[in-house]
């Protein structure tokens, strides 16, 4: 008998066919999860109905047949009536495991089910140009039914012996052989069905007569017998309790899922239980991928759905600055889209993803508080990741800005590292903030002149030197009730830290000694006013003749270089100039403004001096070989 589809139905099917996934292969995904949606139904039934239960193990038996261009699905699980069938494959997105959940939601240990041929069933119609469904239900008439999804589908009783389950056979497309293929289908079901509770049957077909093959004397000999092959391993490692899963073995399992040569730095055990329930099995690499900073580089983890594999970039799962994870995470209750390809942004989802990130941060703590070299590994791997969190997570903001880590004064090397807990233990009574200073490398941080009276003071400073740190600054304003204040910017007295030495305006009350440089200050500001904002005597250095600082809320020499890398804006931003008084070249400078005889010379000290202060920042010189000419001339005098 000939039917109908529901417009509905033909609308999707057009919609599954051309554009729904993105992965033809997904349809075996699809085909194999309905079998075992349905394997779980009948053993459910079976524990209430001894009628209902399978005299014979559960199985999923695939057979390909190259000759034929077809594939078979079979289970032998609950089967469908006539009337299933036609609710379940002419109407939209009907789900009789829906209604059979809703039957049972006052029962106890009802089975963990995605749905009885829901739209997954339709998937079928990407590869194949006719799909044919054998099915009996125990106590009912067999029914069969096909279509090849172009508006009309054909459903008639089939014969009494048939087997109970169903059967699902493709007829495929010219361009879908490559699913005959025994290998191919491995490949797809270790890929997605890897898991499934079920053992998955990779089987020969029967009406496949086997090529005849002779002996070295042209005797023919016996047929080859093919035996069916199990795919999957069954093996969910992630659901089975901590105490039971070997280091050895989860180890093994995070190398196959990430294709690593090396144990992971630390191993995450997560069993979830409450509101949300899931289990998860996260690993941390011990070596960052090379593509980790990627725009298109795979993010997330793997997650399950009732051991059926969804997807391996799922994003929404952890922040990107924990994209460095590696693992499986698998959910029963979690909503899924019509293609099971992208994940609904719910509530659900939303609880997942906060236990995941309190759970790894959790690790971290612990890591640093008991394995500070892994941690230290941690770090260079994956600290410019965490500073980033604290500049977007603001929810654990707190939690982050105890892992971070940073190079200071007291460093030996770049990879010498401390904490913001660390560095507070340390500050002398008299250091009422947290110091630091942004530069390029860590050679250009440690010599820069403006650490100069930090020194001498007995100051601590932090180097921050990787990109994200300014950033990380301007979000992280203070840490334990003291504030973070850059080394470089604004006007800085260590003698004077409680300000009260400033006038009314908040701004240094002049001294004897700023009137008495104040004609170079003034000959200086003139000299540069289209690249210095002013020029001041210095609290900052106790050796060098100069240096550039920003303003007190200007940008940074350092950030202005970030900006250009990350091809952003950069305004033109005026430094202040400060001088050393203490300097002899400061000194004899001042004794050359009022003496018009040496004005040349004082001028090409004052570019020398600019000069410095430039290369002192990181700067490029406005013009090295005037530069170098001015240099060899002062040094041959």
């Amino acid at each position: 008998m000939q039917k109908t589809f529901q417009t509905e139905v033909s609308q999707l099917l057009d919609l599954v066919i051309h554009s729904l996934y993105s992965k033809k292969e997904v349809f075996l995904r699809e085909l194999i999860s309905n079998a075992s949606d349905a394997i779980d139904r009948s053993r459910f039934e079976g524990l209430t109905d001894a009628a209902q239960a399978s005299d014979s193990d559960y199985t999923v038996q695939i057979i390909p047949n190259a000759e034929a261009n077809t594939l078979t699905i079979t289970d032998n699980g609950v089967g469908m009536t006539a009337e299933e069938v036609e609710k379940n494959l002419g109407t939209v997105a009907s789900s009789g495991t829906k209604r059979f959940l809703q039957a049972v939601k006052d029962k106890a240990n009802a089975p963990e089910l995605i749905g009885q041929f829901g739209v997954g069933f339709y998937a079928a119609f990407m590869v194949a140009d006719k799909v044919e469904v054998l099915t009996r239900r125990r106590g009912a008439q067999a029914v069969q039914w096909s279509s090849d999804g172009l508006g009309t589908y054909e459903i008639e009783p089939a014969d009494d012996d048939t087997a109970y389950g169903t059967t699902i056979r493709l007829h495929l497309r010219e361009d879908a052989k490559e699913f005959t293929d025994d290998w191919r289908l491995r490949e797809i079901i270790r890929t997605y069905s890897d898991y499934i509770a079920y053992p998955i049957m990779l089987c020969p077909d029967p009406s496949v007569k086997p090529e005849p093959k002779k002996d070295a004397d042209g005797k023919e000999l016996p047929p080859e017998e093919r035996v069916p092959e199990q795919v999957n391993s069954m093996k969910a490692i992630w659901k089975r309790p901590k105490s039971e899963v070997k280091p050895e073995e989860s180890n093994a399992f995070y190398k196959h899922i990430a294709h690593d040569s090396e144990d992971p730095l630390s191993t995450i055990h997560i069993s979830a239980e409450g509101a949300t329930e899931f289990q998860a099995l996260l690993f941390i690499p011990r070596t960052a991928p090379y593509d980790l900073y990627f725009a298109n580089a795979k993010q997330g983890l793997q997650l399950y759905v009732r051991n059926v594999f969804i997807g391996d970039d799922i994003r929404e799962l952890l922040p990107r600055y924990l994209c460095f994870m590696r693992g499986v995470v698998e959910s029963s209750d979690l909503p899924l889209n019509v293609s099971r390809e992208m994940l609904q942004d719910n509530q659900i989802i939303r609880r997942i993803r906060k236990t995941l990130v309190s759970k790894i941060l959790s690790e971290l703590e612990d890591m640093l508080k008991n394995r500070p070299d892994d941690f230290k590994l941690f770090t260079t791997q994956y600290g410019r990741l965490l500073k980033d969190g604290c500049y977007s997570d603001w929810e654990n903001s707190d939690k982050l800005r105890e892992l971070v880590m940073f190079p200071s004064t007291k460093s030996e090397d770049a990879a010498t590292l401390t904490s913001l807990k660390d560095y507070v233990s340390r500050m002398p009574e008299a250091q009422k903030q947290i110091y630091y200073l942004s530069a390029d490398t860590f050679d250009a941080a440690r010599n820069s002149p403006v650490l100069e009276a930090f020194r001498k003071h007995g100051f601590e400073v932090l180097f921050f030197i990787d990109p994200i740190d300014e950033y990380f600054a301007e979000r992280v304003r203070e840490y334990d009730g003291k504030a973070l204040r850059a080394a470089d910017r604004g006007d800085l007295d260590l003698d004077d830290p409680e300000g009260k030495n400033k006038d009314k305006d908040g701004k240094p009350a002049e001294t004897d000694e700023d009137r008495k440089f104040a004609p170079l200050s003034e000959y200086l500001k003139k000299r540069f006013e289209a690249d210095v904002k002013d020029v001041r005597l210095s609290k900052r250095l106790t050796d060098s003749a100069c240096c550039f600082v920003a303003d007190e809320y200007g940008v940074s020499a350092h950030m202005e270089r970030v900006m250009r890398a990350f091809n952003q804006p950069v305004p033109k931003t005026k430094r202040i100039l400060e001088l050393n008084p203490a300097s002899p070249l400061i000194e004899k400078m001042l004794g050359m403004v009022p003496d018009a005889s040496v004005a040349d010379d004082l001028g090409d000290l004052a570019d020398v001096l600019f000069g410095q202060a430039q290369l002192a920042e990181g700067t490029p010189l406005s013009d090295p070989a005037r530069f170098n000419l001015l240099v060899s001339r002062f040094a041959a005098r």
